[in-house]
C-alpha cells in the first residue's frame, strides 16, 4: 500500500506538470489510451474476457460517471493547488462515507464515530480557512473529490458482492477515457513529444498503483492494509517539494493531522464493529 500510494503521488505530479500546457479532457483521454495497457494486463492476469463479465450494468455504469467526475476535479484541482493540499482535504473522504452511510446503507453510527466526523470536519475547517481573502474557490475542488469518491465507494462496496475488481477497473477506466474525449469540440492542442511521453508515464505510474493496491488488499486484510493508504501524504510533500519547492503550511499540517487522526480512528471503530454486535457507543 505505501508502493502504489507513491506511485499515484507521482501520477498526480506528473498530471500537475501536464495541466500547464494540456487541456484537462484531453490529458484523461490520452491517459485512458495509455492506462488500457496495464489494465489488459490486469485481465488477462484474472482470468481473461471472463473476469470482465458484467452483473450490475446500473452499477458499473454509475460507479464509471462518479469517477469520471471525481478524476476531472481531481485534475482541475492540481491544477490549481499544491500536491500535498489537494492530497490531504481528499482524506476527509471517510468522513463523508461514514455520513452517507447512515441513510444509503443503512448502517447505524454511534456517538464516538459521529465525534470523530466532527473532528475530522473541524480539520477541512482549518486547511480551507473560509474567512476572508483566504478562501480560495479552488479548495472546493478536492472537497468534491472526497465527496463525489465516498458516493461512488459506496456503490462499490454493494457491488463488490457480484463485480470483480478488474471488471469495475476497467468499466472505469473507459468512462473516464470517454468523459475526456467528449471536450474535443472546446479545443484540444497538437501534443509535443514530451507531452505523450510524461502522458504513457503518468498511465504506467497508475496502472502500476491501482496493481499494487489491489494486490495489497488480495493479501492482506483491509483494517491492516488501509491505515497505510494515509502515507500518500508524505509522498506528497516530498513530491511537492521537491519538484516545486511546496511545503504545507500550519493551517495544512494541523487539519490534516485532524482529518487523518479522524479517519485512522473510524477505520477502527468500523473494525471493531464488523468483529462483533453492535452496540450504541459505536
Amino acid at each position: 500500500m505505501i508502493g502504489a500510494g507513491a506511485f499515484l503521488m507521482m501520477n498526480n505530479a506528473v498530471i500537475k506538470l501536464l495541466t500547464a500546457t494540456v487541456p484537462v479532457g484531453q490529458i484523461l483521454f490520452v491517459r485512458g489510451l495509455f492506462v488500457s495497457v496495464p489494465i489488459a494486463l490486469l485481465a488477462w492476469r484474472a482470468g481473461g474476457i471472463g473476469s470482465l463479465r458484467i452483473q450490475s450494468l446500473s452499477g458499473q455504469a454509475w460507479r464509471a460517471a462518479l469517477t469520471a467526475v471525481s478524476t476531472l476535479l481531481m485534475t482541475n484541482a492540481l491544477g490549481q493547488l499544491p500536491l500535498a493540499d489537494v492530497t490531504a482535504i481528499t482524506f476527509a473522504g471517510p468522513l463523508f462515507i461514514t455520513c452517507l452511510a447512515t441513510w444509503v446503507l443503512g448502517e447505524r453510527v454511534g456517538w464516538r464515530r459521529w465525534t470523530a466526523v466532527v473532528v475530522g470536519f473541524t480539520g477541512v475547517i482549518l486547511m480551507t480557512r473560509p474567512t476572508g481573502e483566504a478562501l480560495r474557490w479552488a479548495i472546493f475542488l478536492p472537497l468534491g473529490v472526497a465527496l463525489v469518491g465516498a458516493v461512488r465507494d459506496i456503490i462499490t462496496r454493494r457491488m463488490s458482492v457480484t463485480e470483480t475488481s478488474v471488471s469495475m477497473l476497467c468499466y472505469t477506466s473507459i468512462g473516464v477515457a470517454l468523459s475526456g474525449l467528449v471536450t474535443w469540440p472546446f479545443g484540444w492542442t497538437v501534443l509535443e513529444t514530451r507531452e505523450v511521453g510524461l502522458l504513457a508515464l503518468a498511465a504506467c505510474l497508475l496502472g502500476t498503483a491501482q496493481f499494487l493496491g489491489i494486490e495489497c488488499f488480495r493479501h492482506a486484510e483491509a483494517a491492516v492494509a488501509a491505515p497505510f493508504k494515509y502515507s500518500e501524504i508524505l509522498w506528497a510533500v516530498v513530491i511537492g517539494a521537491l519538484i516545486w519547492g511546496h511545503l504545507p503550511d500550519a493551517w495544512i499540517v494541523a487539519g490534516s493531522a485532524l482529518v487523518v487522526g479522524s479517519g485512522l480512528y473510524i477505520l477502527r471503530r468500523e473494525t471493531r464493529r464488523r468483529r462483533r454486535p453492535y452496540t450504541k457507543d459505536q
